[in-house]
């Protein structure tokens, strides 16, 4: 019987569609790609430099994600983000966000303090990345998050935010990102570091609820 996933083949396809996927959520998240815009599998495919076959397993993941939507008999395009689409985010979010940052402290209480050197740095890159606009910073502020999750150390929280990631990242890159809001993160990092379970949670709604505050001005002017 043959090992599938020893196939060297399909691994490579499997390769090449998880980075047309990546290429095109940069895409949207840089707004190259509008939200309403109409994708071309055979445009999308000469774009990157791709043959359609992984174009079209990205096209159909970040369908199954929300992030695009068929057409009927004409493709995808990106899905736009209404209102309710945000408050459904943040009512996902928030917990898991503030779960994450109670596990990660206590991980650290618990002695993975050796373990913060990449939400450090998470967290320095998002600081420096504060004086640029655009998909640099958008990265770092969900690199930062991402790293609190990598932290906690629960596969399955993981598994479930890695999906919730890229709509975060779609998000991020609409709304504006005050400075208070990157002050929040040193505050998280601070009771992380510290091993308090109950700061860093609270800590993290705080941000968490600042930031739907913020999107949803951004987004929606109210």
């Amino acid at each position: 019987m043959t090992d599938k996933a020893a196939d060297p083949g399909r691994a490579g396809s499997a390769s090449l569609g998880a980075r047309a996927r990546e290429a095109v959520l940069q895409r949207i998240v840089d707004r190259r790609y509008e939200q309403g815009a109409r994708l071309v599998e055979r445009e999308v495919a000469e774009e990157l430099g791709m043959s359609r076959v992984p174009v079209r397993e990205a096209l159909r993941a970040l369908v199954a994600e929300g992030l695009l939507e068929l057409l009927p008999h004409s493709g995808v395009r990106v899905r736009r983000l209404e209102r309710v689409d945000v408050e459904h985010l943040y009512e996902v979010w928030e917990p898991l966000a503030v779960q994450a940052s109670r596990l990660a402290a206590r991980a650290v209480a618990a002695g993975a303090g050796g373990r913060l050197a990449p939400l450090e740095a998470a967290l320095r890159q998002a600081e420096s990345a504060a004086e640029e606009e655009g998909a640099r910073e958008v990265a770092a502020h969900t690199a930062f998050h991402e790293e609190v999750v990598a932290l906690a150390g629960n596969p399955l929280l993981a598994r479930t935010m890695e999906q919730l990631s890229r709509q975060l990242r779609l998000l991020f890159g609409l709304r504006e990102e005050p400075a208070q809001m990157r002050a929040q993160h040193t505050e998280m990092y601070r009771h992380i570091a510290a091993g308090d379970p109950e700061a860093a949670a609270a800590s993290t709604l705080l941000h968490v609820r600042d930031s739907r505050a913020v999107a949803l001005r951004s987004l929606f002017g109210a």
